[in-house]
């Protein structure tokens, strides 16, 4: 990649950042979400049926690997390659979005250089936040923030305290995509949304023994755009599972 487009790359996830202060913790917060939805088209609107769009954003940058297993009325099943991201120590909040920006701040020093081998590493999408749902709306949930390594990078990632390494086996994911800025109260509605597409099907098995703790279905939440594009938003829910 030429040196310019890795410093635009740099240079719009550090506006990544300063966005998601802003819009996420001051606009949200004010009230102006409905002027951010209305821009981008709604505020998580599902995008209902088949799901058949490839994030537009892994066009540009490198995304982790898969294959379609298969697409049904409202969710789609993925088969990821193997693969290795670098993730954050569980962080406790009542919210994702501000998790989300903690954690996202850790990953990008990370990846300017703030590592066991001072190296400077590509961007790449998604953003993907775990969730350990909490046991109600005012109690803390346990989150944490994970960067996809590039390819390059997998067989010997830069170590870096705070972070540590998870190297992905072959997985499953059971995913719902939906449009719009990410906010609190659109994940768990979209979470709940997707488990229920599953309900009826025979992916409700594997993914009910997926990931879990004290009966609660742990997902994860993937973001493949920068706040500044208000158009074509891809976000996405997982159930992450094995066959």
């Amino acid at each position: 990649m030429a040196a310019g487009s890795r410093g635009f790359l740099k240079l719009s996830f550090l506006i990544y950042l300063i966005s998601i202060a802003n819009t996420f913790g001051v606009a949200a917060a004010a009230g102006q979400w409905d002027i951010l939805a209305k821009k981008s088209g709604g505020a998580g609107g599902n995008t209902g049926g088949s799901l058949a769009e490839f994030p537009p954003s892994c066009n540009r940058i490198e995304c982790p690997g898969y294959s379609v297993v298969e697409s049904g009325n409202g969710y789609e099943i993925r088969r990821y390659n193997s693969s290795v991201w670098i993730t954050t120590l569980p962080i406790q909040d009542i919210s994702l979005v501000d998790a989300t920006r903690t954690g996202f701040l850790l990953l990008f020093d990370y990846i300017q250089g703030k590592n066991g081998y001072g190296q400077s590493i590509e961007m790449t999408a998604p953003v993907v936040t775990d969730v350990l749902p909490s046991d109600g709306p005012f109690c803390e949930s346990s989150f944490t923030v994970s960067f996809y390594v590039p390819a390059k990078n997998q067989p010997d990632p830069p170590p870096a305290e705070g972070l540590h390494v998870q190297r992905w086996a072959t997985t499953y994911v059971a995913v719902r995509q939906f449009s719009g800025f990410v906010a609190d109260y659109d994940v768990g509605v979209e979470a709940a949304t997707l488990q229920a597409s599953l309900a009826d099907t025979k992916w409700a098995d594997p993914v009910a023994k997926g990931p879990a703790a004290a009966g609660k279905i742990q997902y994860s939440v993937a973001q493949y755009n920068s706040p500044f594009e208000f158009s074509g938003r891809v976000n996405e829910i997982w159930f992450s599972f094995q066959m």
